[in-house]
């Protein structure tokens, strides 16, 4: 198992972030690295989202199911959850227990164990594209659902880090999360800037105004 090389407190200061807050947890994780399957990545994107009524774009805004029941508690777990019939997306719980906040982990780049990272994501167009992306990034980790409720700061299969170097303010940028139905405009998102591992930015359209741009224009 890989050994790192940070101290005791820093992990615990780590925890202490992840318990607080999700928006200055989620600006925390920039830096930050995850390991899973062989992989490493440091972490350059994540979105934050808030708990039950507080946040319409989260998962837990109706409250807690058997899908998001790991959204409620503890911080420092995983939530997976699968999207769109073929892809894992992982977030790390944020909070008191109970409030059911969480970071998106939208990006990272792979700092080790890029062979396996490769032969995962064969697709990729280059190795900055291993991981832009949720979904990519919990492909090109190895990330499932067996994840899903872990404690993300012990020794388990995947592990949550704290960064090498923190990341200054003068290089995070904020804007609003991608493809969400409510909220949109909140600027709950992060990333390095400049980065190219960061994702593209998509604003969500309603569909029936998707539909309506597609439908051809009558002639006059």
């Amino acid at each position: 198992m890989e050994a790192y090389p940070e101290a005791v407190d820093d992990l615990a200061r780590l925890a202490v972030l992840l318990g607080g807050p999700v928006v200055p947890a989620a600006r925390g994780l920039l830096g930050a690295r995850l390991s899973a399957g062989g992989v490493t990545v440091r972490i350059t994107e994540v979105e934050a989202y808030a708990g039950t009524a507080q946040d319409p774009a989260s998962h837990a805004h109706r409250g807690r199911t058997p899908r998001n029941a790991a959204m409620f508690g503890p911080a420092g777990h995983a939530y997976v959850y699968f999207t769109y019939g073929m892809h894992w997306c992982l977030n790390v719980v944020t909070g008191p227990d109970g409030e059911a906040s969480a970071v998106l982990v939208r990006a990272g780049e792979v700092v080790t164990g890029l062979a396996q990272a490769r032969s995962r994501r064969r697709a990729a167009r280059s190795d900055g594209d291993l991981a832009r992306g949720p979904a990519r990034l919990c492909a090109t980790l190895g990330v499932d659902r067996s994840a899903y409720g872990r404690n993300l700061l012990g020794d388990g299969p995947v592990r949550l880090r704290p960064a090498l170097e923190p990341v200054p303010d003068p290089a995070v940028a904020a804007g609003p999360r991608v493809g969400v139905t409510g909220a949109h405009d909140v600027p709950w998102r992060f990333w390095i800037t400049g980065d190219p591992t960061v994702s593209a930015y998509r604003r969500h359209v309603p569909r029936r105004r998707a539909a309506e741009a597609a439908r051809p224009v009558a002639e006059t």
